[in-house]
C-alpha cells in the first residue's frame, strides 16, 4: 500500500498545481457567458468600431465595399494634350519657324450603360459584404456560446472528479481501519487504493480538459490568459420560431446576395463590349504665319477581336454557381433547422429524466450502500460499483446539458436576419 501511495505523490502534486492555476484564475475574472460575448465583440453596437481581430477583417471589407460605390459613380476625368510639329527639322522647317502648337482637351464619353451597370454591380458587391460582415458576427457568437458550454462543461467534469476523489479517498480510509480490525481482508485496501489513485489520475486529466477549453474561449478575442468558467451551465434558449423565417435568415440572405452580386457583374461585362468613343477639341498655333486654327476629334476603339466576350462567359457561369448554392442553402435550411431542433428537444429530455429521477434515485443508491459498508453489511466492491454508476449518471447529465446548450446555439445562429 505504500508503494501506491507514494507512485501518486507527483500525480497529486500535479493535481495541486493545477488546482492552484485554478484558483489563481478565479481570483483574477471569472467570466460569464454574456461576459464572453461582450470581450468578443458580438454584444457590442455595430458603430462601435471593433477591436477583435476576427471582426475587424469583415467589417473592413464591408468598408472598402461602400467606398468601392463611390469610386464606381464617377465618371472619366478629361485629358489633355500639348503637342509640338515641325520642330528643328532642316531647309524651311529648321529653327522655330515652321513650328505648330497643339493644345487639345479630350473626353472619354461612356456608352452602353456602363456607368450605371458600374454602380449596381459596386451596390451589390457592398450589399454583399456587409451581409457577410453581419454573418461573421454571428458565426463569432455562435462559437463564442459553443466555445463556453465546452468550458462550463469541463469545469462541470472536474468538480465531478473532485468529489470522486474526495469519495475514495473516504473509501480508501475506511478500508484501512476495517483491515487493521481484521473486518476485510488486505485484498480491500489495495483495491481501495488503486481506485483512489485512478480517481487522481482522471482529476489531473479533467483539469488539463478544463484549461484546454477555458484557452479555446479566451482564442475568440485573442485573450492572453484563460479566463475561469464556473461550473453552471448558463441558461441558452432557442428562438420560439424558425421554419416560418427561411428565406430571411441570414445565411440565406449571403446566398441570395451573391447570385443578386453575379448578375449584377453579368450586366457591368456585357457593358463593357460597347466601346466608348474619346472626344477632343483643341486650337493649333502657326508658328510661321501667327495663325491660329481650331480642332475637333473623335477616335472609337474597333471591336474586331476583344468583346470582352470571355469575361462576360465568365461571370455567367459565376452566376449560375451562385444560383446554384442559393438553392442549396434554402433546401438546407430547414433540414438544418429540424436536425438541431431535434437534438435539443432529445438533450432537454435526457436532461429531465437523469437530473428528476435517475441521478436522484442514484445517490439514495449510494448513500445507502456506503451506510451499510461503514457498518460492514456490504463489501467495498458493491460501494464502488454504487459509485461508478452514479458517477456514470453524473457524467451523462453533464453531456446532456451541454449537448442541449450547443442545440440551442446552433438555432440562435441558424434564426438571425
Amino acid at each position: 500500500m505504500s508503494a501506491i501511495s507514494w507512485r501518486a505523490v507527483p500525480v497529486w502534486g500535479l493535481i495541486l498545481a493545477l488546482s492552484t492555476g485554478s484558483a489563481s484564475a478565479q481570483a483574477q475574472r471569472v467570466v460569464t457567458l454574456d461576459d464572453a460575448l461582450e470581450l468578443s465583440g458580438v454584444a457590442i453596437e455595430t458603430d462601435t468600431p471593433a477591436t477583435n481581430p476576427r471582426l475587424v477583417g469583415p467589417r473592413a471589407e464591408s468598408e472598402a465595399a461602400a467606398a468601392l460605390v463611390d469610386q464606381a459613380r464617377l465618371r472619366p476625368n478629361p485629358e489633355v494634350s500639348f503637342e509640338v510639329e515641325n520642330l528643328a527639322g532642316s531647309g524651311a522647317f529648321s529653327g522655330l519657324q515652321a513650328t505648330e502648337y497643339t493644345l487639345s482637351v479630350g473626353q472619354r464619353l461612356e456608352l452602353g450603360g456602363k456607368r450605371s451597370a458600374r454602380v449596381g454591380a459596386a451596390e451589390a458587391q457592398a450589399e454583399l459584404a456587409a451581409l457577410r460582415a453581419d454573418l461573421t458576427t454571428v458565426e463569432l457568437g455562435q462559437l463564442v456560446r459553443e466555445r463556453y458550454l465546452r468550458a462550463a462543461a469541463a469545469a462541470a467534469r472536474v468538480e465531478l472528479a473532485q468529489d470522486v476523489v474526495a469519495r475514495n479517498e473516504e473509501l480508501a480510509r475506511i478500508a484501512g481501519v476495517l483491515v487493521e480490525v481484521g473486518r476485510e481482508p488486505p485484498l480491500r485496501a489495495l483495491r481501495a487504493d488503486a481506485a483512489l489513485a485512478e480517481a487522481r489520475a482522471h482529476l489531473v486529466e479533467a483539469e488539463a480538459e478544463s484549461l484546454s477549453a477555458r484557452i479555446a474561449l479566451a482564442a475568440l478575442w485573442a485573450g492572453s490568459e484563460a479566463p475561469f468558467v464556473p461550473a453552471d451551465f448558463p441558461d441558452i434558449l432557442p428562438p420560439a420560431s424558425l421554419m416560418a423565417g427561411a428565406a430571411d435568415s441570414l445565411t440565406y440572405r449571403v446566398a441570395r446576395a451573391e447570385s443578386t452580386a453575379a448578375a449584377a457583374e453579368i450586366e457591368r461585362q456585357r457593358s463593357l463590349r460597347i466601346p466608348d468613343p474619346t472626344v477632343s477639341a483643341g486650337v493649333r498655333r502657326f508658328g510661321e504665319s501667327g495663325d491660329n486654327a481650331f480642332l475637333v476629334g473623335v477616335s472609337i476603339p474597333l471591336p474586331f477581336r476583344d468583346r470582352n466576350q470571355g469575361n462576360v462567359a465568365a461571370a455567367e457561369a459565376r452566376l449560375r454557381a451562385a444560383n446554384a448554392r442559393e438553392a442549396v442553402a434554402l433546401a438546407d435550411y430547414e433540414q438544418t433547422v429540424a436536425t438541431a431542433r431535434a437534438r435539443y428537444l432529445g438533450a432537454e429530455a435526457r436532461v429531465e429524466t437523469l437530473s428528476r429521477t435517475s441521478l436522484p434515485q442514484a445517490e439514495e443508491a449510494l448513500r445507502l450502500v456506503s451506510i451499510g459498508y461503514r457498518n460492514g453489511r456490504f463489501p467495498l466492491i458493491e460501494v464502488l460499483a454504487a459509485a461508478e454508476a452514479r458517477d456514470t449518471i453524473r457524467e451523462a447529465l453533464i453531456a446532456a446539458r451541454e449537448q442541449r446548450g450547443l442545440a440551442a446555439a446552433e438555432l440562435i445562429g441558424l434564426a438571425a436576419q
